[in-house]
């Protein structure tokens, strides 16, 4: 339990660290890799009623776009 709230929190920090925007960034998935982001854990899945699949891990979600582009967003 303990090792998969280290990696949630270590995703977090990884996805705080983003340049936001309004609220909003775009990233690519090889730049959070290489900064040690894990792909497999997150805490929250949302699907909207357009299709759209965004991952939350707490408050930053992200959504995978083509060409290995990440769109990030920040819940307020």
């Amino acid at each position: 339990m303990r090792n998969i709230n280290n990696k949630l929190r270590k995703n977090h920090r990884v996805l705080s660290e983003q340049k936001f925007v309004g609220g909003k960034a775009k990233t690519t998935r090889n730049k959070l890799t290489s900064e040690g982001f894990d792909f497999e854990y997150f805490t929250t899945l949302k699907v909207y009623k357009n299709g759209a699949e965004y991952r939350f891990v707490y408050d930053i979600g992200y959504k995978l776009l083509e060409d290995d582009w990440i769109l990030l967003v920040r819940k307020e």
